[in-house]
């Protein structure tokens, strides 16, 4: 399958952040032994970013990983600052946002893209991994908000990186899919606070994603693609960058506390992964006429005297 000039990251920028300043928190990408990985998803959303006139604050606890970004950002023509920053610390959550803010004389936009998961199943997770886990995937992101509303120029924008993983328990990692669950609530918060000043804040919900990250994962727990993909394919680090920009560009200026579900509608009708150790599973996706006569009989059912239209479920229905 030929991959569209921007999920392939190839598309020029047609300027949709010129004279903004974005702080990406996560902008590095993990190093990977393979001879041409994909990119990382911090980094895919700099570049981008970029791309598009934003210069960057490339903010990671690796300073080489976030030097690398913002290498890559300044090919595109753009300022770029690197910011040594480990949001697990309290400390870190408010000195990356001051740092970033000084180096680009001001920020109009924010991106959170940290997390990592520790423990496995419920047994398996310990009080401590379980705290961790919260401390980066929703403390940092809580602190690094408080920290940048005042900061923020009026009109800017905010976009949380959550997972698909918060929408179903599929990981069988409980404190990751709690605590990218928790973002939702948080981010709406966030969003109802900024409004006084027109800062908006929305949530991206990846789904699976083909990072050195993913990858990695994959590696570990092969089951976690063993099932049929939409399109047949993950989702690529620049389509996740692509829904990110957006969120911070004026094109999606009365989009607010909204969860942006990028996952080719997996969640939606495609079956849940296997889950290890459980029988066979005999879940399938339901032809269009079939789940539209089952529609139909169930409405008769609950209401006769109100059926659903015949004629309406017709022009629904595929042709023969």
């Amino acid at each position: 399958m030929t991959l569209p000039a921007e999920a392939a990251g190839s598309a020029p920028g047609r300027g949709r952040l010129a004279g903004r300043r974005v702080l990406v928190v996560g902008a590095g990408t993990r190093p990977s032994p393979e001879p041409d990985p994909p990119i990382g998803n911090g980094r895919a959303i700099s570049v981008l970013a970029a791309r598009e006139g934003a210069a960057v604050a490339c903010a990671d606890r690796d300073g080489g990983a976030a030097a690398a970004t913002a290498t890559l950002v300044r090919d595109e023509g753009q300022a770029a600052a690197v910011v040594l920053a480990d949001v697990a610390s309290e400390q870190a959550c408010a000195s990356v946002v001051a740092e970033s803010a000084a180096a680009l004389g001001g920020l109009d936009g924010l991106v959170l893209n940290v997390g990592i998961g520790l423990g496995r199943g419920l047994a398996g997770t310990t009080a401590a991994q379980w705290d961790e886990t919260f401390a980066v995937n929703t403390r940092a992101h809580f602190l690094v908000a408080a920290a940048a509303l005042p900061v923020l120029a009026a009109g800017s924008a905010i976009v949380f990186v959550s997972s698909a993983a918060s929408l179903r328990a599929a990981t069988g990692i409980p404190a990751y899919d709690a605590s990218k669950a928790a973002l939702l609530a948080l981010c709406r918060q966030v969003a109802r606070e900024g409004m006084t000043r027109g800062i908006r804040a929305n949530l991206v919900v990846p789904g699976l994603v083909d990072t050195p990250l993913g990858r990695e994962a994959s590696r570990l727990n092969p089951g976690r693609t063993a099932r049929s993909l939409p399109f047949g394919r993950q989702a690529t680090a620049w389509e996740v960058a692509y829904a990110t920009v957006w969120l911070l560009s004026g094109e999606s200026s009365y989009v607010n506390a909204h969860p942006l579900v990028l996952d080719g509608g997996a969640t939606s009708f495609c079956c849940p992964r296997q889950v290890r150790g459980s029988p066979p599973s005999t879940c399938r996706v339901w032809p269009v006429r079939k789940v539209l006569d089952m529609a139909n009989r169930t409405a008769l059912a609950m209401s006769p005297t109100v059926p659903i239209r015949r004629a309406g479920l017709r022009a629904m229905m595929p042709a023969k």
